[in-house]
């Protein structure tokens, strides 16, 4: 069962990596389709005489959308970080739960340490196979429930145990923040909106590179090959990064896997 998980997760991700070839050959192919089709439709001599303002249109155009583009890039880049640090810190929270239950009394040691294991092999096994494939995992949220329960269960005699409890306690609701905020940031997305303004922005900034009139084709088609590129490049890298547990680039388990092998150890 964790095989087939593991496999069908890699197999996504090298179905993302043809799709985003894809999408880009597309769109430098489509782009060069489109000017020589100009070309032939209205000559770039007819043109020509109107490349001052084309000029100053694509200046305008390539200006702007360069700023909404970098806009974008800081936003999901910001976004992409604190998902790998929120994980971070969700796989240390269940560490020290761990290691508080050392300080607990027989048998809720035993259970709490019993559910941290099986928390993270969830996280692992199921949980992260399923987030790369876009969907909504939940199989953690049971564990962390019967270790409120072990933990609430504990009568503490002594200050250690006091302490451990209380600290426990802290640490489980740390860890159920830090897991409501992994799965929101796994099914999160970006508005439709600002995926309108983001297409219609690259389509009419390439366009207007497409409605300069100049007599060299190759020279032309150059310059529109190298931004069709640039712009769907862009675009793919925020479809990418603005899904943090899905696609090419996406946050791995490494985190819990250091985890799970530290409590394999003594």
């Amino acid at each position: 069962m964790e095989r087939s998980l593991a496999e069908s997760a890699e197999a996504a991700v090298m179905i993302s990596v043809a799709q985003n070839v894809a999408v880009v050959a597309a769109a430098v192919l489509g782009s060069l389709l489109f000017m020589l089709g100009l070309n032939r439709v209205w000559s770039w001599e007819k043109r020509r005489p109107h490349n001052d303002l084309i000029g100053w249109q694509l200046s305008v155009l390539g200006t702007t959308y360069a700023v909404i583009l970098g806009f974008m890039f800081y936003t999901v880049w910001t976004s992409f970080g604190e998902a790998d640090l929120n994980v971070d810190r969700e796989a240390n929270t269940v560490i020290d739960i761990y290691r508080l239950a050392n300080g607990m009394p027989e048998p809720q040691r035993t259970q709490l340490q019993s559910f941290a294991r099986s928390y993270v092999n969830a996280v692992i096994s199921q949980e992260w196979p399923q987030m790369a494939k876009g969907t909504v995992a939940e199989q953690s949220s049971g564990f962390d429930q019967e270790m409120w329960k072990t933990v609430m269960s504990v009568r503490a005699t002594s200050p250690t145990e006091v302490n451990a409890q209380g600290g426990a306690l802290s640490q489980l609701s740390l860890l159920m923040q830090h897991e409501l905020t992994r799965k929101r940031q796994s099914t999160a997305r970006l508005p439709g909106m600002l995926w309108c303004v983001l297409l219609v922005g690259g389509t009419l900034t390439i366009v207007s590179a497409c409605l300069f009139g100049t007599e060299s084709v190759k020279l032309q088609g150059l310059h529109v090959f190298s931004i069709s590129l640039l712009v769907s490049l862009s675009l793919v890298a925020i479809a990418n990064i603005h899904r943090p547990f899905h696609g090419v680039i996406h946050i791995g388990d490494d985190a819990f896997r250091r985890v799970q092998q530290s409590m394999q150890g003594p």
